[in-house]
């Protein structure tokens, strides 16, 4: 039984090091993403804005003609242009958007990943130190024990930081994607019924 609890133990602590490093490259990861996200924002208040204003003004086919030109970087710009040269075919205009929807799928998935794994890895950074810990203050190593404790407590900020960026971004691209999906749809129904 001795055997068992060792080699846990030291598998549980030779995680240690890892947790940290993937920690960290999440963390990162959460900083890019913010500037994204900004950048995203800043954006979105230019272009659609005078996008919805624009759809009220104007019937649809005058709409699609008058679309800014697609720069990459606005992702509904982009595929009201496909939408615009692609064939008044419905099942094709289903097909564009279907693929908006896979996209817009893909980019939430990095702020789903950002809510699930930093603080899983915040935890595993907690627990792991704390069998140490204890140790420490068994034998009376209280600077062992403040040391393990640091990294405890540190892990655990750290993978809720990357959580809550995960967490507040997805909220607001999950708002994007269903103001987005209401333009294409209404553009892809109005095309549909006029053909």
């Amino acid at each position: 039984m001795d055997l068992i609890t060792n080699v846990l133990y030291w598998l549980s602590n030779g995680m240690l090091v890892p947790d940290i490093i993937f920690l960290l490259f999440f963390f990162v990861k959460s900083l890019i993403m913010i500037g994204g996200f900004y950048g995203a924002y800043i954006t979105r208040t230019k272009v659609n804005v005078k996008l919805n204003r624009d759809l009220e003004k104007s019937d649809v086919e005058q709409f699609l003609r008058s679309l800014p030109e697609a720069d990459g970087k606005n992702r509904l710009i982009s595929q009201l242009h496909k939408i615009r040269n692609a064939p008044r075919d419905p099942a094709m205009l289903e097909k564009l958007l279907g693929d908006y929807e896979i996209l817009a799928d893909k980019e939430l998935g990095q702020s789903k990943l950002l809510v699930k794994i930093g603080p899983m890895l915040g935890l595993m950074g907690t627990l792991i130190p704390m069998g140490p810990a204890l140790t420490g203050l068994a034998t009376g190593d209280v600077a062992s024990m403040a040391s393990n404790m640091q990294v405890a407590f540190a892990t655990t900020v750290v993978g809720l930081i990357i959580g809550a960026v995960g967490f507040i971004t997805l909220q607001i691209k999950q708002r994007w994607v269903a103001d987005d999906m209401n333009i294409l749809e209404y553009v892809v129904e109005s095309l549909t019924n006029r053909h």
